[in-house]
């Protein structure tokens, strides 16, 4: 007789999870995991963190994102290979596991790859509402593959950004995007290079994603009171700010340690003064001070989104009874008799007696 209850893990595959998001709504996916990322950051001191570990080769990286409070741990695993779209697959792939920390029992696997989507523009959102100026309305966006969207309903939703200005060096990404937000209520406009999008943008996103020592902005292309949200540059080797962008802002990290290795800082010294976002949101730091201020958010991506992210669709999916129930775990009736399992499923019963050549062995 089993023990009950016994350990099961809800499995959401990439379908069920396409399936999830449309019937929730998108835009209730994003601020709903906005609101989870600002709940749980509040309670940064709650949580064992770490930088992510990575494995990283000449055409991208593999990166563990592990992290865990009292009740729950979690993981994502991670890609990053810009190459891939040349072969038909993406750029970004992921997955993720909830499991209980009192057991170790994993209670959730989990497609992440649309939902890392989901939490970075949530995220980048989340910190906009906090460090650009009140009222800002135009964002430039450059980069506009894969997180474009995302990255831009986000900002329309949270932000209130009404007009988009936008670059890609590959002029097809730009027709695609613009192509997936017609209709969305924001004025949409192809730039010709970057520092036209930039020109006259309360807000500038860089999205991209080539594993380079990129300067996709310069200090002349800054007008005071631009806030920068610098999502591409999130390994070392990988950046897009020239540092006198970050010689003249405020700048905002989520955690300190991982973004001196991964992020556009890793090309300041390590006394280089940033503040990590969690401060702004429990009010130990004012975050923007004021207009003319130039603010940059140096996002790399940090497990406690993707840990939000989890919490947020196990919550959805057992409301709206999707997911699979997978036995990841082996059911014993005996916990300590894992060899017994092999016996019980060829039908033969463990040996009681040592085998004949044991005793050679003595």
């Amino acid at each position: 007789m089993l023990p009950a209850p016994y350990p099961s893990t809800r499995y959401i595959d990439a379908g069920t999870m396409v399936r999830l998001v449309n019937r929730k709504g998108l835009s209730t996916c994003i601020s709903g995991i906005a609101e989870r990322i600002a709940a749980d950051f509040r309670r940064w001191q709650d949580f064992d963190k770490s930088a992510r570990v990575a494995a990283h080769s000449t055409e991208g990286v593999i990166e563990l994102m592990p992290i865990a409070d009292a009740r729950r741990f979690a993981f994502k695993y991670v890609n990053g290979h810009p190459k891939n779209t040349r072969i038909g697959l993406p750029t970004v792939m992921a997955f993720g596991v909830l499991a209980d920390v009192a057991t170790g029992a994993p209670r959730v696997l989990s497609e992440l790859t649309l939902i890392t989507a989901l939490r970075t523009a949530a995220m980048s959102a989340l910190a906009a509402q906090h460090l650009a100026r009140a009222g800002s309305r135009v964002m430039a966006l450059i980069g506009n593959g894969a997180q474009g969207e995302f990255q831009a309903l986000a900002f329309r939703d949270l932000v209130g950004i009404g007009e988009l200005r936008l670059f890609d060096v590959d002029p097809a990404a730009t027709a695609k995007l613009m192509a997936n937000l017609a209709g969305q209520g924001l004025q949409l406009r192809a730039c010709s290079s970057i520092a036209e999008a930039v020109r006259g943008a309360d807000i500038v996103t860089t999205v991209t994603a080539d594993k380079a020592n990129a300067t996709i902005l310069t200090p002349e292309m800054l007008a005071p009171g631009i806030h920068v949200n610098a999502v591409g540059g999130d390994c070392p080797g990988k950046t897009e700010l020239h540092r006198g962008v970050l010689e003249r802002a405020s700048v905002f990290v989520e955690f300190e340690p991982q973004t001196r290795i991964e992020g556009d800082i890793q090309q300041m010294p390590p006394s280089f003064p940033v503040t990590e976002f969690w401060r702004v949101l429990d009010g130990t730091h004012p975050g923007r001070r004021d207009d003319a201020e130039v603010t940059v958010f140096d996002s790399v991506g940090f497990a406690l989104e993707d840990y939000a992210a989890l919490c947020f669709v196990a919550d959805a999916a057992q409301q709206m009874g999707l997911g699979e129930t997978l036995r990841l775990v082996p059911q014993l009736a005996d916990p300590k008799d894992l060899f017994g399992l092999l016996c019980q499923e060829a039908g033969v019963p463990p040996p009681t007696q040592p085998p004949v050549w044991a005793g050679a062995l003595s």
